[in-house]
């Protein structure tokens, strides 16, 4: 069921549709969110922060395609990086990133049956 929203909230999403810029990086966000490995990736780095080799494991493809879409998700502004010695630790960009994440999933959850019912 869909939420109420406010006279405000509504003002906003108007003045974001009327920016094609917003309208260009939202829809670029979501090419990004649609492909199943990166999706995997921002899902693992939503409860920890990871390296590629932690991410190729939970994700079951090759260190190259893992970093091929690390590489992605930080051009789209979705992951961020830091050096920790040898190795490179990703973690979500900000919390609307988890908000997007944890909204999608709930909502694909409500079209899969539950086990026992």
């Amino acid at each position: 069921m869909r939420e109420e929203h406010t006279v405000e909230a509504d003002a906003v999403i108007e003045n974001y549709l009327a920016n094609e810029d917003i309208i260009y990086e939202a829809t670029r966000i979501f090419d990004a969110l649609s492909d199943y490995t990166r999706f995997q990736i921002l899902s693992a780095l939503c409860v920890a922060s990871r390296s590629v080799s932690e991410l190729k494991g939970i994700c079951h493809v090759s260190q190259s395609a893992i970093s091929h879409q690390l590489r992605l998700l930080r051009d789209r502004g979705l992951v961020s990086a830091r050096r920790d010695g040898q190795h490179v630790i990703y973690s979500l960009a900000d919390e609307h990133v988890a908000t997007l994440m944890r909204v999608g999933l709930e909502h694909a959850a409500e079209a899969v049956p539950v086990e026992g019912n």
